[in-house]
Formats: C-alpha cells, structure tokens, sequence
C-alpha cells in the first residue's frame, strides 16, 4: 500500500528535511563557514533587509579656549537594502513510480533518492548564488557584485561612493605572496583584518606551491574541518578551495561584514505533500528565502584576473 500524505510529511519533516538542512550548508566552504562563523542570520518579515551602514565622521575636532564648536549635523549613517530572494526544490512521486515500487521500504528508498535530488538542486544553486554577478535576475547578490568597485549594491552605487567600494586587483595575473599580502592589507581596516580566503583549486594549487613544505598549515578550526575541506593558512587566516568560486578568482573575506540573511518560516523548510487534481502524483517543494549583504564593503577584496 502507498504511503499516506501524513505519513510523507511526517518523514519529511522528521528525517529528510534535517538531513537536507546540515548537509546543504556543510557542502561547501563558503557556506559553511558563513554557518559556522555567525554570518547566518533570521530575519523576520519586512519587504527588503536593511543593514545601517556608518560611512562618515561625526562633527568634532581639536579646540582651545573659548573657539566656537561646530554643532552642524553630519549626515553619517545610511541603510543598503537588499531584496528577499526565494529558492525551491521540487520532490515529486509519480503514482506509476508507487506502484513499479511496491512496499513501503521500496516507497521510502524512492524518496530518499527524490530528496536527495532535492538537496543537489538547492545546494547547487545556493552556492552557485553566493558567487553571482547579478546577470541571474532572481538570484541572491553575489560576491562578484559585492566585491566590485563599480556595482549598484544594497541600492548604494559603488561609483558614486568610493566609501563602498571594496579592494578589487584586476589587473595581477600572476599569483604571489607579494601580491596575496598587498590586497590582503588593503583590506585591513580600523583594525579589522580578513578572516577568510577563498579561492579556485587553480589559485589553491598555485599558493599551495608558493610554499615551502615546513609552511604549509593547515586550519582546523570546526568550520573548515568537518566538511573535510582543503585549507592552507596565510597571515593566520585559512585560504579554502570552492569549486564554485568563479575562474580566476582569489577573495579575502570579512566575515564579521558578511551577512546570509534567512527567513525563519523559509529556511529549507518543506511544504505539505499535496495530491493535485489534475495529475496522478503527490509533490512537495522545499523552500529558502534570504540574500546576501556586506556591511562594509571596504572590508573584502579580490584578486580576478589571476591565470597563472
């Protein structure tokens, strides 16, 4: 006998969907570590996600004596905005598939292939989405429109506000030590340095010979260690391989202004099995809403055109 609709969505709900959820965000580096550092962010509701931005000095200054003290009122702090982007994932079974696979174990083994289907789909997207350069329309903003110095972002324009602009070398092809550092301290602000590298297994490989076999260490903080990822150090920062970063590419990322918003209600979360009227199958989706936003663009920085 076929599985009931209480029955899937109790399964879903109960085995599938925690499975789905820890090995989605545990497949790649990036979105792993974006998990594992606090990056990973609830926010409820609202039309757009706003992130208060200080890009300005208050009015203040040295005095003596009785010199008249500017009260004149500085604008200082702005909001970027980013719009809510959805992603789904269809788990369907067709009522031929129910009745090739008779049993309930048969049932339950063909669902577990669907869902893993699933997890594929939305892992896939969802990394691919962290990188984009905004030609997908309904993507999330990705990594290549943050990290620019010449893209509208959060609603704020990079070439109008150099404050917003991000540290970008597109013109070293050649990877170095020299060249790693000199962006790396680009980045290093007030204090604040990168805390994360990412780069393609081309990059990873150029900067792994680079080093001398006594400087190769790797990290193994929880983040980068349980999903086995490959990860060397530099400047006391891992540098991890993403086989989703695109061609050329190395970033140096500040974790603590990069920000994986999500919404409690959409947060690989399933809706119930439903049978249609007009088809002989049962169907779930599974659901993410959130985006991707910087807090201080200043703080992250790329080398894209590196081909050797």
């Amino acid at each position: 006998m076929a599985l009931s609709i209480a029955q899937l969505d109790a399964i879903t709900q109960n085995k599938i969907i925690p499975k789905m959820y820890d090995n989605i965000f545990d497949s790649t580096p990036l979105l792993s570590k974006l998990m594992s550092s606090g990056s990973y962010k609830s926010q409820n509701g609202g039309t757009q996600i706003e992130i208060p931005l200080s890009y300005a000095k208050g009015t203040g200054g040295w005095y003596q004596g009785a010199d008249t003290l500017s009260t004149d009122d500085v604008e200082q702090i702005t909001n970027s905005l980013y719009s809510w982007r959805s992603l789904y994932a269809a788990i369907t079974i067709l009522g031929e598939d129910e009745l090739k696979n008779s049993g309930n174990m048969a049932i339950l083994s063909l669902l577990a292939a669907k869902a893993e289907i699933a997890k594929k789909t939305l892992k896939d997207d969802l990394a691919t989405g962290l990188y984009s350069d905004g030609t997908t329309a309904k993507s999330i903003v990705g990594l290549r429109d943050i990290v620019a110095v010449d893209q509208t972002v959060g609603g704020i324009s990079q070439s109008d506000n150099s404050w917003w602009q991000a540290q970008v070398d597109s013109t070293t092809t050649t990877l170095t030590i020299s060249a790693m550092n000199s962006l790396y301290q680009d980045c290093d602000l007030g204090g604040e340095q990168p805390n994360l590298g990412i780069a393609t297994k081309a990059n990873y490989n150029r900067y792994y010979n680079l080093l001398q076999p006594q400087q190769r260490f790797s990290d193994s903080s929880a983040g980068v260690a349980k999903g086995g990822f490959q990860s060397l150090m530099f400047n006391g920062i891992p540098l991890l391989s993403d086989v989703y970063a695109p061609a050329n590419h190395l970033f140096f990322l500040n974790l603590d202004h990069l920000h994986l918003f999500y919404h409690p209600e959409r947060n690989i979360s399933a809706t119930p099995w439903i049978n249609p009227t007009d088809q002989e199958l049962k169907t779930s989706r599974i659901l993410w809403m959130g985006s991707l936003g910087s807090s201080n663009n200043r703080m992250h920085g790329k080398l894209s055109a590196l081909t050797s």
